[in-house]
């Protein structure tokens, strides 16, 4: 995938349409199922943040709240965000269930409801890397972010497993025209584009988050069931059509697993970013 192939863009790409369609999508299955999996990720970030308690910090696209949790356990003041009401409903039950004092608002990624300059700390893992309009999106992420604070991200890479899932899938219901790979995100090129000319610093390091499931037919029964896009796909294809999706995802599976017992060990490599602005 060249630099020249994730950067395009189209002035004629409806993002309102888009959006609204992600929502039901994300809002599909129980991402949050395999959402609470990448906790670890959260805890990760923060800490590559060296966020301090007291901080305030906004997580974008939360989900089900890992970051807005791992930051709230570091006793930051947390506003957690997400344009699906019933991830933001799982996140706060999480918080209630440790305690712990986030604040919950329904927003999308492309349109922030805060003022400029309004937080420490902008995060989001997994999240705002598939808003529609990426350009908008990280100019969000710029504005809200404090001169002298941090933008973190956790981002899946072109290559990785997560990356080479979207395509599979994509090769069986083709995502919208008009709308860059989300995992644009996860490459060296999109950051300096995009964050640049904002940033004094742009830390990146490669990570690797690894699916532990039962075995390659457990990981697709849960993505199938649970995973918005995923969900929806199967819900596009007929019993054949589906059944070669499916056979297509345990071969990709096949190349990536380590395990030798039958279970699945699956790494994931992503892009732990660090902004400072």
């Amino acid at each position: 995938m060249t630099t020249a192939t994730l950067e395009a863009t189209s002035t004629a790409t409806n993002y309102t349409a888009i959006k609204t369609k992600q929502k039901a999508t994300w809002g599909s299955g129980d991402y949050g199922r395999i959402g609470v999996t990448l906790q670890i990720t959260g805890e990760a970030l923060c800490e590559a943040m060296d966020i301090r308690s007291g901080q305030s910090v906004l997580d974008v696209a939360a989900g089900n709240g890992n970051a807005s949790l791992a930051a709230a356990r570091r006793f930051c003041k947390v506003v957690s965000t997400d344009y699906v009401p019933a991830l933001l409903e799982q996140s706060r039950i999480r918080a209630t269930a440790e305690k712990l004092a986030i604040d919950y608002r329904e927003a999308d990624a492309e349109a922030l409801p805060f003022d400029d300059a309004s937080f420490d700390n902008v995060v989001s893992t997994f999240g705002v890397m598939f808003a529609p309009n990426q350009q908008q999106a990280a100019a969000e992420l710029i504005r809200v972010c404090k001169k002298g604070g941090k933008i973190g991200l956790a981002n899946w890479t072109p290559d990785s497993f997560v990356g080479q899932i979207l395509k599979t899938v994509g090769r069986h219901v083709p995502p919208p025209p008009g709308v860059n790979p989300s995992v644009a995100w996860g490459t060296q090129a999109f950051l300096d584009k995009q964050f640049g000319a904002h940033a004094s610093a742009i830390e990146v390091t490669p990570r690797k988050f690894t699916f532990r499931y039962h075995s390659p037919e457990h990981w697709i029964d849960i993505f199938s069931a649970f995973y918005g896009p995923m969900v929806k796909a199967f819900e596009a294809l007929d019993e054949v059509a589906g059944a070669s999706l499916r056979k297509d995802l345990k071969s990709l599976i096949g190349r990536h697993d380590r395990a030798t017992d039958g279970t699945m060990v699956v790494p994931a490599d992503y892009l732990e970013v660090v902004i400072s602005r």
